[in-house]
């Protein structure tokens, strides 16, 4: 089996599951496999889901009768649930963002250190490349994307480059965009700058907020009361809503309340401080270095004088 990924904080990730041995649970960012197979090694009977649409993940599927690989967003993970006859699972992880072997393979166009198509697309069936939003985009649209998902100081000089260079080459190529958005690139914290550029216009192919979205809400409604939600994310953006979510039971920091004045989110923050690798875990890993978990346990329904249901 071929091992393209090295996971990110794995014993505290999916020691934040509280595996019960004859539990069922979803992994729904398959990837390499690495979080499935310690979940693996710690059911007897129990059940492992795991989503990927990533094409190549389901190589690094292991043959193990408690195992079902499906190639599907994690958008959809409620209705393949129901088609398996699931209701209701004991837990789930998520690890978010590109993996290892997306990043170090030059045509999957992800890294900006790498020749090759500007593609990012982390399902190759999907309809749109960033060559495409860079050649179709109008320029207030390419300028909302850079400034919200990039958070791109010089998001007008950087969009402005970009159609100038559009029209007399078609950008392609990932060494291609480089030269297009060169005069944009500071000399200082160059890496750091490019490196947001590259998220924006990942996270736009893949609507990549949208789809978090998605997963958080159909969470609520998957996981049973006292099951637990493990979240690995890279970057502010996606880490707002997951902490947003887990705090409020909505994405923006609102406090919502019943007729009682109960606090109406689904989720109990397990860890009050978000866990983050240490030294050590990101001079082996590189990609660890952003990474920020965060565990909730799924609330026990009360009543309005706070005893359980």
């Amino acid at each position: 089996m071929k091992s393209y990924h090295i996971p990110v904080l794995l014993k505290a990730s999916v020691d934040g599951l509280n595996i019960k041995p004859d539990g069922t649970y979803a992994d729904v960012t398959f990837g390499g496999g690495g979080h499935s197979r310690e979940i693996l090694n710690r059911l007897r009977d129990g059940r492992l889901i795991a989503f990927d649409h990533d094409l190549n993940a389901e190589q690094n599927a292991p043959d193990d009768p408690r195992f079902l690989f499906l190639r599907q967003n994690f958008i959809y993970l409620k209705n393949n649930l129901k088609y398996l006859g699931i209701t209701e699972i004991d837990g789930l992880i998520a690890d978010l963002g590109v993996s290892s072997y997306q990043f170090d393979t030059a045509e999957r166009g992800f890294s900006f250190r790498l020749k090759g198509p500007l593609d990012m697309r982390m399902n190759k069936d999907a309809e749109l490349s960033a060559a495409d939003l860079i050649r179709k985009y109008p320029e207030e649209k390419l300028l909302s994307m850079f400034k919200e998902f990039g958070e791109i100081r010089n998001s007008g000089k950087l969009c402005d480059s970009i159609i100038k260079y559009r029209k007399r080459t078609e950008i392609t190529l990932i060494e291609v965009f480089m030269d297009a958005i060169s005069p944009c690139i500071p000399v200082r914290n160059k890496n750091k700058y490019l490196a947001k550029v590259f998220q924006a216009l990942r996270i736009e192919v893949n609507k990549e907020l949208e789809g978090l979205k998605k997963l958080l809400v159909q969470c609520e409604e998957v996981i049973r009361e006292g099951g637990r939600m493990v979240i690995l994310t890279y970057h502010s953006l996606e880490d707002r809503l997951v902490k947003n979510f887990i705090r409020y039971g909505n994405f923006e920091p609102v406090v919502e309340t019943d007729f009682f004045g109960n606090k109406l989110s689904p989720f109990e923050a397990v860890n009050r401080k978000v866990i983050v690798p240490d030294l050590e875990e990101v001079k082996h890993n590189p990609r660890a270095r952003s990474a920020k978990l965060r565990i909730a346990k799924r609330c026990i329904r009360t009543d309005h004088n706070g005893k359980q249901d």
